[in-house]
């Protein structure tokens, strides 16, 4: 366990039910139950409570709205003194907050580091560092993989923060159909392209050939796209998205996390997620929404050779391969077919705002990313901002488009 010094994998258990016996094995009693509010009525929450009962636990439930920011969870980490153990019930934002809150209790060297002023958008926990308390994490949506990940987001003054650090990995994550059994269509379908989005990011963004890596991850790939296709065949009809599909889009989103998947891959290949979070903070736009609408005009520049974002015959291989789930459907231009594929998944991807809005973002992202921090691999601000202006449609630009749907399609 993380409190005794020693970092594991996460153990996953399919279904709440399996719980209890993992629960009543630890020492002490009191529990903190740590809940999103849209599924405190559900049944995941009952069948978790069942579970912490059964163990001969007290919970003490905390509903936890919104996103984590630094003040709220060190506020909350001093409000749950003499806790033991840490259950968080929710989606990705929830399940952040209870990995960094179960890190900064009663850990004042934790604290100090998330509390240095820093320009970076990104805080590294110093190898060692170690958790207070155990955490089980029982997702309620799709695609973040959180319940899996060393990393966690958090807000500051100045937007987001990834932190990250083997410590974030929880103790046991629970994946239970019943927990996503309410989730929105439109929301699994951006869960699948958020878990593809990682996955491929990393393989096209590192110019390494790793052929049993490369292997895997082409294999997780194919499983995502044809699970997203499933998706998208239940919406068509309006049929829900049973429960058995649910819970392999989770199983495959958490292998995006595996590090055997991303070994030997370079520290910060996933530029395009470092574009997508500043342009979702700015716009304050939904992540998927801007992850949409970054892909296609990052793909396009990685096949028209810009090395700094990706390797174009690593990006023509992965399309390839994609592409055979669906070749009647899907062009064979890589930046094309990734942009079909989203339309066809129902994903939003069109994105608006101002030349002054632009020239900021792209200054933003420099900021937090750039200007000798090695993340963008030594993008510009100018570099940048052309980038940004295919994926944010300014109104010179929408005015001198023909007709388009929401999404952004050409019309006819």
């Amino acid at each position: 366990m993380t409190q005794q010094g020693t970092q594991c994998l996460t153990r996953t258990l399919f279904g709440a039910d399996g719980l209890a016996p993992w629960l009543a094995a630890g020492s002490g009693r009191r529990v903190s139950l740590l809940v999103d509010p849209g599924v405190l009525d559900g049944e995941i929450v009952s069948r978790v409570r069942r579970q912490i009962a059964k163990a001969g636990r007290e919970a003490e439930l905390t509903v936890l709205p919104g996103p984590g920011t630094l003040a709220g969870v060190l506020d909350l980490a001093d409000r749950l003194r003499g806790i033991e153990l840490v259950v968080g019930v929710g989606g990705g934002s929830l399940l952040d907050q209870a990995k960094l809150l179960t890190l900064l209790y009663e850990r004042p060297a934790a604290r100090a580091r998330l509390s240095v002023p820093q320009r970076s958008g990104m805080t590294v926990l110093p190898q060692g560092t170690e958790r207070a308390v155990r955490l089980v994490a029982v997702p309620t949506t799709l695609g973040t993989g959180a319940e899996l990940s060393t990393v966690a987001c958090l807000e500051y003054p100045q937007g987001k923060r990834l932190v990250s650090g083997e410590c974030l990995r929880p103790d046991i994550a629970v994946l239970d159909p019943v927990a996503t059994d309410t989730l929105p269509a439109e929301l699994i379908s951006e869960g699948v392209l958020e878990a593809l989005f990682r996955l491929v990011s990393l393989y096209v963004g590192d110019h390494a050939d790793l052929p049993t890596e490369d292997a895997l991850a082409e294999a997780v790939a194919v499983r995502l796209v044809t699970a997203g296709h499933q998706v998208r065949r239940a919406r068509s009809v309006g049929r829900p998205v049973d429960g058995a599909l649910r819970l392999e889009i989770a199983k495959l989103s958490g292998l995006t996390h595996q590090e055997w998947i991303h070994l030997g891959r370079a520290a910060f290949a996933n530029k395009g997620w470092l574009i997508a979070n500043e342009v979702s903070g700015a716009l304050s736009v939904r992540k998927m929404r801007a992850v949409a609408a970054v892909l296609p005009p990052l793909w396009r520049a990685i096949a028209g050779g810009e090395r700094r974002l990706g390797s174009a015959g690593r990006l023509a291989r992965l399309w390839s391969v994609l592409r055979e789930v669906d070749p009647a459907g899907l062009p064979g231009d890589p930046a094309d077919g990734i942009a079909a594929l989203i339309d066809s998944w129902l994903v939003e991807r069109r994105l608006s705002a101002g030349e002054d809005a632009l020239d900021a973002i792209a200054a933003r992202i420099v900021r937090a990313w750039g200007a000798g921090l090695p993340m963008l691999g030594g993008l510009t601000k100018d570099e940048v901002r052309r980038l940004l202006a295919e994926v944010i449609r300014t109104p010179d630009a929408v005015a001198a488009l023909p007709g388009e749907d929401s999404r952004g399609r050409t019309a006819g």
